[in-house]
């Protein structure tokens, strides 16, 4: 208690001097000091032009300029022609690339994507989540206002499966229509995901598994290419399940299709593994709780449950979990990423038990965890 009240009284005491500007001068002139001054300042710089960068790589994006300049070089005078822009706003549009670590210059005024750039138009998905984001971003414009709840976000009208938090007496999902947009962009963001899951938690014991909100079976696909020999199982809304590709069918990656709303209907009972891919993080406590009580109910005993999904860093914020899924699921209007203790607590309030958080390289993309019925 001792060490936590001084450890707690220097920060303030350091906050204080750090921000007086006597210190911020004088600080700078001094060699050592100047090293964590430059440092501190280039941060602070990062974090008010942030947004300036994410709208540079969007327009890479919207203009296809990553995809041509991906495998040749190309002169300021050629990219100029290519996007109708005039040589000044095409070199400016280039300069900033390059400065923001998506483009190289090979010679003056010739650019090819550097290492980074490439790696954008390899990740799968991730061109079409950029562009999404124009949504979101447009949530953001205000987000004081957004944080006070005062605005009618474009991004609780994009995913179709949104429940008003504010209803206390919740009993379905609505089922809108589903945009075939929306549908890509579900299908093309869960690759990543399934891959890094794929490579964290092994199904060799598995038989059979069921995804729940699998949207058109990204998750099951990648299943399939690893373990060929379980039977695959998909549940999710009548509007989402008609949309999956004939081509999936004929190459069974899905076995069977089970159309259906996991608030209004029970889950089969097929399955000895059961996975929510990002699909608790998309919903507030009471419906996160509903739908593991019923994955519970639909797993035989020592059957597993596997959640894969953004998680809050709890104690040590994350900036994938806390700050960008946190205002994400803000403007969601519903949902929040949690933390272990969070998940534990829900997992356990079902009735599961050897509860497990598994350790993975990139919790950027997603945390997962596991346990047992």
């Amino acid at each position: 208690m001792f060490f936590k009240k001084f450890f707690i009284n220097y920060l303030v005491r350091r906050n204080k001097i750090v921000s007086s500007k006597k210190f911020q001068f004088l600080a700078s002139k001094f060699f050592f000091s100047r090293i964590f001054v430059k440092s501190d300042g280039k941060k602070i710089y990062d974090l008010v032009a942030g947004f300036v960068y994410s709208q540079t790589l969007l327009s890479f994006v919207e203009l296809g300029l990553l995809d041509k300049l991906l495998n040749k070089e190309h002169s300021i005078q050629e990219i100029s022609k290519y996007l109708d822009l005039n040589y000044d706003k095409a070199r400016l549009l280039c300069q900033s690339g390059a400065a923001i670590g998506i483009l190289e210059i090979v010679k003056k005024d010739t650019y090819v994507l550097s290492r980074i750039g490439s790696a954008i138009v390899g990740v799968p998905g991730l061109q079409e989540m950029i562009c999404h984001h124009k949504i979101f971003y447009d949530d953001l414009k205000d987000p004081v206002e957004l944080l006070k709840g005062k605005i009618d976000t474009k991004m609780s009208k994009f995913w179709p499966y949104i429940v008003n938090k504010n209803n206390s007496n919740i009993k379905k999902i609505p089922t809108f229509p589903i945009s075939k947009k929306y549908s890509d962009l579900m299908a093309s963001s869960q690759i990543l995901v399934s891959e890094e899951t794929l490579g964290i938690v092994s199904l060799k014991r598995t038989k059979h598994i069921l995804d729940i909100g699998g949207g058109t079976g990204t998750f099951l696909s990648e299943v399939k290419k690893s373990y060929p020999n379980i039977v695959t199982s998909l549940f999710d809304l009548k509007n989402v399940v008609r949309q999956i590709n004939e081509k999936e069918k004929k190459h069974k990656a899905i076995n069977n299709i089970f159309p259906g709303n996991f608030l209004e209907d029970n889950l089969p009972k097929v399955a000895d593994t059961i996975s929510l891919v990002r699909v608790l993080y998309d919903h507030d406590d009471l419906i996160a709780q509903k739908i593991l009580r019923k994955v519970y109910n639909a797993l035989p005993i020592d059957g597993t449950i596997i959640i894969s999904e953004p998680m809050s860093g709890g104690d040590k914020p994350a900036r994938a979990g806390d700050s960008y899924f946190g205002f994400y699921t803000l403007a969601m209007t519903t949902g929040k990423p949690r933390d272990k203790s969070m998940h534990f607590k829900l997992l356990k309030m079902a009735g599961f038990r050897k509860i497990k958080k598994h350790k993975g390289k990139r919790d950027f993309i997603t945390s997962i965890i596991t346990a047992k019925k």
